[in-house]
């Protein structure tokens, strides 16, 4: 037998989902509102023609290929990827790299802002007693996945730095994920950190690995707490939107059991 844990969130409106100005804007057009649409494509139909005066219940959405849960294309990073190669778009991603056996990294424990680190992920790996293959998927467990939908999901969970993200891509990973709204630590917090600092390479540090080593993530994931550390699949194949930096997905964890 097999189980499936969805492990992607709605796409849903009216929630903390997205920084102000990113977030999803829904329409939802009933059955009753759409009836003279539907009989407009059948010249002498009236509405009393139709089953209860019902037309087809439709939505109309304002959002970006980021909103909800999905796969961030290498473009998105950079115009480049794997040294200076053209950045490969969300159609352009192998299939093969969608479906794969996974591994999960519990890094709830890490605070809000945290960024992580390769000696991190080396330690979590020997903690659940695991060893990386090609093309394996790699999702990461941080506290924000608990806070979907609230008010401070955006600024919460740790984030993957750019030596946690090249550990993972040398050893053939090529695709990962987060429950948080960024792979990369929020931005709140690494607004912090530029101010004191005042070192640009600590922005967008994660994503910016791309540039050397092209890879897609997944982001805004959930239920990852239902998850066992490794020994399950995931299925994440993108929406095939033309030449765009990512796509939506319905992400699946697939358990044999």
């Amino acid at each position: 037998m097999r189980t499936l844990i969805d492990i992607s969130v709605p796409l849903q409106a009216g929630i903390a989902s997205d920084p102000p100005g990113h977030l999803p804007q829904i329409e939802y057009l009933t059955h009753a509102q759409t009836a003279e649409d539907v009989v407009a494509f059948f010249p002498g139909a009236t509405v009393e023609d139709l089953p209860d005066r019902e037309g087809w219940a439709i939505e109309r959405l304002h959002v970006t290929s980021h909103n909800g849960t999905h796969l961030d294309a290498p473009y998105h990073y950079s115009a480049t990827m794997d040294g200076g190669a053209r950045a490969i778009t969300i159609d352009e991603v192998p299939l093969e790299w969608c479906l794969q056996p996974a591994v999960k990294l519990d890094f709830r424990h890490f605070p809000d802002g945290y960024v992580v680190t390769a000696a991190d992920v080396e330690a979590e790996l020997a903690r659940i007693g695991h060893e990386l293959s090609p093309l394996e998927i790699v999702v990461v467990n941080t506290r924000a996945g608990e806070r979907y939908g609230r008010e401070d999901y955006v600024s919460s969970g740790c984030g993957m730095g750019r030596d946690a993200t090249l550990y993972l891509l040398d050893r053939g990973v090529r695709l990962t994920g987060t429950d948080g709204w960024s792979w990369d630590a929020p931005f709140v917090h690494t607004a912090r950190r530029y101010a004191l600092e005042r070192d640009p390479s600590v922005i967008w540090e994660g994503h910016r690995a791309g540039r050397e080593t092209g890879y897609c993530h997944l982001e805004k994931l959930h239920n990852l707490e239902r998850l066992p550390d490794h020994g399950f699949q995931i299925s994440c194949f993108p929406v095939k939107i033309h030449a765009a930096s990512a796509g939506w997905t319905r992400a699946v964890a697939i358990l044999d059991t």
